[in-house]
């Protein structure tokens, strides 16, 4: 071990010994907090209820074979994102800081230093999470115009959209949240008509007989055909976990978790359930079959005629671009925050907030990254790749998220570690939350059976989302290994990490380099500063 390695061994210990584990766990943020309980219920709903109910209920009926089976998956995945909520809940309540999970890993999975950093920066950077939805709002749009939905005029529409959130979410922050709230409220009132119809259909009205023998063709469904229909299911799902990346200006964030998240997700899966139902007792299974992502156009068609289709399609297509207003402007926020840190290389530029005081550079990385996304996959993979694509590394991340809590709480009733967050998942719920990560990480990599080789993808192989999932990590690793381990002994410099107070009032990290030459003495300063700081708190 050198000298240098030595000081900063030291440094760590004492810094551990002076502001101590309970500390960590405490905000520090002094910004106003402006988020009440509707606010987080908002920050959730907007990102959980994006084009999922609308454009893969189909999917997964085709892929589980029966009404009765998809139903259950819905019900699993419910269950799955819940316990994945408290999961998250318990991190959040000890740790209430903007960032949600980058957070909880990197306060777990500490050493090497800066390894679980690097590669949940290339799981941001690289992922083009609004490219889905821009497709979805593609082939709405086309079928409200009564123009053939083809896989390059999908394409086409969807790169507008992207770029109009970009250009709109770049170039006007205030603008661009006016219309996302405008948007949001089109999802609200589209699933809300939709269950009511479904009840009205039950009732006699327009009736099918898809529920009589419900289960029949069940046992056509395989291993394979499960583990993707869940991940259309849990692709519904995703933003469960959004307040978390908010809670430093949450408030009264332990007490607003408490009561709004779950209340959230729970309102919206009885609703996904409801949505199934009505989509079931109003479509014909020939045309379930069919229908792929303009399940909710059929619906309308069938229930209300050719204009109420349009008129849907016209809906769903801005529920659509409403999410992806939504997600660029979250995505765009990380990349600049990513920035500040002084993670990404020539973080200036990424940090900065010109020219139009908004994070238009990191906006601009992710219209990139979501351009490539919807262009390169081959005709007719396109949807399913993206979707996939951002749900498998998800659930890795979510795997490594909860062992981590498991073993926070292990070490806790060993007594070596003080962990008494106010919110609690329990061990049982957490392992739970695990295991199906596990589950949806081993299971896509069984072979389907010759019946579904193409059920997924036509041309793609049925692995294809998971081995670029791992090229992502992987990239995230000799990112890591350059920029942490190798530059650093090449230029006689080491990586500090130091908390800044941003000019909003809110606590953040920043990596600086400091010379060895300057070590001893800028660990020295930050040691008396650590002192100063645990006394202020």
């Amino acid at each position: 071990m050198t000298e240098i390695e030595k000081a900063e061994e030291t440094f760590e210990a004492n810094s551990s010994e002076a502001v101590g584990e309970e500390a960590f766990v405490k905000s520090l943020d002094k910004g106003k907090r402006n988020l009440g309980y509707i606010s987080a219920v908002g920050l959730m709903v907007n990102r959980i209820l994006g084009t999922g109910i609308f454009a893969t209920p189909s999917t997964i009926y085709n892929l589980c074979g029966s009404i009765g089976l998809s139903l259950i998956l819905w019900v699993v995945g419910a269950l799955i994102a819940l316990a994945g909520l408290y999961v998250y809940m318990e991190f959040g309540s000890a740790i209430p800081r903007n960032g949600g999970e980058k957070n909880y890993l990197e306060y777990v999975y500490s050493k090497p230093k800066f390894l679980t950093t690097g590669m949940y920066a290339a799981y941001v950077f690289l992922l083009g999470w609004a490219a889905g939805n821009s497709i979805v709002c593609g082939q709405y749009l086309l079928t409200a115009a009564g123009v053939e939905v083809t896989r390059w005029a999908e394409r086409g529409i969807g790169v507008g959209a992207i770029t109009f959130a970009f250009l709109v979410n770049g170039t006007t922050v205030k603008y661009g949240a006016y219309l996302q709230n405008i948007l949001g409220l089109f999802k609200i009132v589209i699933v809300l008509f939709i269950t009511v119809t479904g009840w009205v259909a039950l009732g006699g009205w327009k009736k099918t007989d898809n529920f009589h023998n419900s289960f029949e063709g069940t046992t056509s469904a395989t291993a394979y055909g499960i583990v993707n229909a869940l991940y259309n299911v849990i692709w519904s799902f995703i933003g469960y976990s959004n307040a978390n990346y908010a809670l430093g200006e949450i408030k009264n964030p332990v007490k607003t978790l408490k009561i709004a998240a779950p209340t959230a997700l729970i309102v919206l899966a009885i609703i996904y359930l409801f949505v199934n139902i009505a989509y079931f007792a109003v479509v014909p299974k020939e045309l379930l079959k069919t229908s792929s992502t303009i399940l909710a156009a059929d619906f309308f068609d069938i229930a209300f005629g050719k204009t109420a289709k349009k008129a849907s399609a016209v809906f769903v297509a801005l529920s659509a671009l409403g999410n992806v207003m939504s997600v660029i402007f979250s995505q765009g926020r990380i990349i600049q925050q990513l920035g500040r840190e002084g993670i990404l290389p020539f973080p200036k530029f990424f940090a900065t907030s010109r020219p139009f005081n908004s994070p238009f550079v990191g906006l601009f990385q992710h219209w990139v990254v979501c351009v490539i996304t919807i262009l390169a996959p081959p005709p007719g993979d396109a949807y399913n790749f993206i979707l996939n694509l951002i749900s498998y590394p998800l659930n890795i991340i979510n795997f490594l998220v909860a062992i981590a809590l498991i073993y926070l709480n292990i070490q806790a009733k060993r007594g070596k570690i003080h962990w008494e967050p106010p919110l609690k998942a329990t061990i049982p719920v957490t392992v739970f939350f695990g295991l199906s990560s596990l589950y949806l990480i081993i299971a896509p990599y069984i072979p389907p059976a010759e019946s579904q080789k193409h059920a997924v993808y036509n041309d793609l192989p049925y692995y294809v989302h998971c081995v670029t999932a791992l090229g992502i990590f992987f990239v995230g690793f000799v990112y890591w290994l350059f920029w942490a381990q190798i530059l650093p002994r090449l230029f006689g410099y080491s990586l500090q990490v130091e908390e800044i107070l941003g000019e909003d009032g809110f606590w953040r990290k920043e990596i600086k380099r400091v010379k060895h030459k300057d070590l001893a003495e800028y660990l020295s300063q930050q040691g008396t500063h650590s002192e100063e700081d645990t006394i202020d708190k």
